[in-house]
């Protein structure tokens, strides 16, 4: 039998880049409410737990239907506690044996990839890692202050196809045992089971040009052919 898994979305109400990021229009609602309807969707989720400062937001999450825990403000000022703090504080508020640490400002990720995400982190982590963490491959040219990182400049420069993959993580879905998450003060080990997902899932709202191209990705079908439909001779 599967051990309960909850379902955590950190939001605050400041927010430096992004005014009231969290609670953005999206889809006709917020990101907070969108995400919430999102993981209602995920059979394998047991119970969602709306973690805030914000009694607006932490409204919204009652009305919702969903748990909620109001976080001091030195839980989410960025100063007063190490991120790795908030973590462990939030951890330690809910119950459940799994965390599905799930932002609202990676509002791609659809139900049906966090059921595949918690089928893989049941499956691969007891026997290849110690959580699971989402991430996106890329082939780019990166430079340091050095110069190249991952090429050679000249003759023997490739495409970039032809690169060695390096990989970002990307926030969307993070899942560990709740003790574990604790006991490092983090949302993953260092030995995750690798999710990789697509660009357009992978996208995380920082900043009013990633709200935009999240809301132009919403409806986009992940076929090439849908997203240019001039590759067919359709237009």
């Amino acid at each position: 039998m599967q051990s309960k898994m909850t379902a955590i979305i950190p939001v605050r109400a400041g927010s430096t880049r992004l005014k009231n990021k969290n609670i953005a229009p999206f889809a006709g609602t917020t990101l907070l409410e969108y995400k919430i309807n999102q993981l209602k969707k995920v059979p394998e989720v047991d119970a969602i737990l709306v973690s805030s400062d914000s009694d607006m937001m932490l409204d919204l999450a009652r009305s919702a239907g969903v748990l909620t825990h109001k976080r001091a403000p030195e839980y989410c000022d960025e100063k007063s506690k190490t991120f790795g703090e908030v973590v462990a504080h939030i951890c330690s508020y809910c119950e459940g044996e799994n965390i599905l640490w799930a932002t609202c400002t990676s509002p791609l990720v659809t139900p049906k990839l966090y059921s595949e995400a918690i089928a893989v982190y049941y499956r691969d982590v007891p026997a290849k890692g110690d959580s699971l963490a989402s991430f996106e491959m890329i082939k780019r040219f990166l430079w340091d202050e050095k110069g190249p990182v991952n090429y050679e400049l000249g003759i023997k420069h490739v495409p970039s196809q032809q690169l060695p993959p390096l990989y970002i993580v990307t926030d969307g879905i993070l899942i560990a045992p709740r003790r574990k998450m604790i006991e490092w003060n983090y949302f993953h080990g260092r030995n995750p089971v690798r999710f990789i997902m697509d660009k357009r899932s992978s996208i995380d709202i920082d900043d009013g040009l990633d709200l935009l191209c999240a809301r132009a990705w919403l409806h986009a079908e992940e076929d090439e052919t849908d997203i240019y439909p001039f590759s067919k001779g359709r237009i």
